[in-house]
């Protein structure tokens, strides 16, 4: 089955990691041994393994921080570093383009005709048939690369689609994970300017004050790209019950995330992933359907290589390609072939559609 994932950041292993996905995730792997840093040699996902598993559409972010949280190629010293470094990282989406390895989808013309060339080889002979470019609709995690709410327009026109204002600590425009902040003074122009244009609102990392200042004044598409359920898992990084409802009531869409540290209760970095498995991603998934009523509103954003590995991954997935175990393993607690679809692409496909072709 087709997938769509809401949430790989394949910019910033390819550039701040030095990472040729072109490559297969194992030969990345034999590059990279004896290499310091966490994840090193532990990659999951390259564009082999992404076609493998059937990856047709994911959501491919830019992130470049300008926070005061020195984390080395990720948060900058100037607003003018992290505006250049996400510049980049669209620039190299572009150079895959070129490559005729990916395609950038920005409307939804574009979207129908690459689900149907995806769904075409499919039904084809698709072990010996090559699979058509993998699609990327591009998002920026943390708006700190925005110099101000105005140039955002620049950036829709070079082909961003989904924006999540912040990210970790306290960013331009609103206060995120680990904070207590709410919208800056930026926030709410930033957000005036997404409804003009029609951007969809990625709720991801928000701190509970600014969410809800966020939920008060926008009114456009939104969704929470790579998001679990603080029931489950309690942490101001999670979404609880009330959040998820006010997602669900707007018809947005949550992707669930694979990284073990928003998986497992009180998992520190560097403890065993033994303990998680990719039926605990599921549980995340089976939460949100059960807070909806229905399948609509669940979705995968894995988050897979987003600063680590293998080690703080689900232990029985050894790389993306592994998404093809999905639609059993839903089907084994008692989704719905119907939920299934909804839950691997359907519910991504309806919110893009929904924004885009109104």
């Amino acid at each position: 089955m087709l997938v769509i994932d809401g949430h790989l950041d394949l910019s910033l292993n390819a550039l701040q990691w030095n990472r040729d996905l072109r490559q297969s995730a194992y030969t990345i792997r034999a590059n990279e041994a004896g290499l310091p840093g966490k994840g090193r040699a532990k990659n999951t996902v390259a564009l082999p393994e992404m076609r493998r598993g059937r990856i047709a559409l994911c959501f491919a972010t830019l992130l470049a921080r300008n926070t005061g949280r020195k984390v080395a190629h990720m948060d900058y010293e100037s607003q003018a570093q992290a505006y250049a470094t996400a510049q980049g990282q669209l620039a190299y989406y572009r150079g895959l383009e070129l490559d005729e390895q990916a395609r950038i989808i920005a409307d939804a013309e574009s979207l129908r005709a690459h689900i149907a060339e995806w769904q075409a080889w499919e039904e084809a002979d698709a072990d010996q048939a090559a699979t058509p470019p993998l699609g990327f609709v591009i998002a920026m995690e943390g708006a700190d690369p925005i110099r101000e709410p105005d140039q955002l327009a620049a950036w829709w026109d070079a082909g961003l689609r989904l924006l999540g204002p912040t990210h970790y600590g306290p960013g331009r425009y609103a206060g995120g994970t680990g904070t207590e902040l709410g919208l800056t003074e930026l926030g709410a122009p930033l957000l005036r300017e997404m409804m003009r244009l029609g951007m969809a609102l990625d709720m991801t990392h928000l701190s509970d004050q600014a969410f809800w200042e966020a939920a008060n004044l926008y009114e456009g598409p939104l969704l929470a790209s790579h998001n679990n359920c603080r029931a489950l898992v309690p942490h101001q990084r999670q979404f609880s019950d009330e959040q998820l409802c006010f997602i669900i009531e707007r018809n947005g869409v949550i992707g669930a995330a694979f990284d073990v540290w928003m998986l497992q209760p009180g998992f520190l970095r560097g403890e065993s992933n033994q303990a998680v498995v990719i039926d605990t991603v599921i549980d995340h998934i089976d939460h949100i359907c059960q807070l909806a009523g229905d399948s609509q509103h669940a979705a995968i954003g894995s988050d897979l290589d987003g600063g680590f590995g293998r080690e703080q991954s689900p232990c029985d997935l050894d790389t993306i390609a592994d998404f093809q175990q999905l639609p059993g393993k839903l089907a084994a607690r008692g989704f719905s072939a119907g939920d299934i679809a909804n839950i691997l692409q359907g519910n991504w496909l309806r919110l893009l559609f929904g924004a885009w072709d109104s």
